[in-house]
């Protein structure tokens, strides 16, 4: 338990470094019950979107079993998800941020997000990098995966991107010759 907690620790200092020196335009955390999290890692998230469905995003990861530490009612540490690799979930108005923080340099540099989408609803990729969540019926936007940015120790910008296969959401994260922690923001609102 404590190198658990430990490791809560480490993730949420170097996660609270980057995101304060990218300023004052982040997500906040906030609590949203139409936000459900579930015990384990493997067992995801279930978010909202602006037609009153959910889409659920499967946490992908070798340590698919890590049970959460949950810190505060909106913020979640799941510790050694995978070689040298916390995840901080946070829930956000209207969605959730899935903070990354790469420990080293023997951490991989692909995490998969599986994604379920009601019926009706689709995937369309954006020019920004990012995938809207499409009603087919209304051609209308319900949902946003933004495009991820990521950030090492030395605040310097690390090259993260999307690549979709079927319904996984796979964030590639060049973190090779980075400063660690390194920290990658996949987020996700309405």
């Amino acid at each position: 338990m404590r190198h658990a907690q430990d490791g809560a620790a480490a993730a949420m200092s170097a996660a609270s470094r980057v995101l304060v020196a990218r300023g004052r335009n982040e997500p906040q955390e906030q609590e949203d019950p139409d936000v459900a999290w579930g015990q384990r890692a493997r067992d995801g998230v279930w978010v909202p979107t602006r037609d009153g469905q959910r889409v659920h995003i499967g946490l992908g990861a070798v340590g698919g079993d890590a049970v959460a530490q949950v810190l505060r009612p909106t913020l979640r540490a799941f510790v050694g998800v995978d070689v040298d690799t916390d995840l901080l979930a946070q829930t956000t108005a209207g969605g959730v941020r899935l903070l990354t923080v790469i420990h080293g340099p023997d951490a991989p540099t692909e995490f998969r997000f599986s994604l379920s989408l009601p019926d009706g609803l689709a995937l369309e990729a954006m020019p920004s990098g990012g995938y809207d969540i499409v009603h087919l019926r209304y051609g209308a936007t319900v949902g946003r995966l933004y495009n991820p940015w990521a950030s090492d120790a030395m605040f310097r910008p690390v090259k993260a991107d999307y690549a979709l296969e079927g319904q996984s959401l796979t964030m590639r994260v060049q973190h090779e010759g980075s400063f660690y922690p390194v920290v990658a923001d996949p987020h996700y609102a309405r």
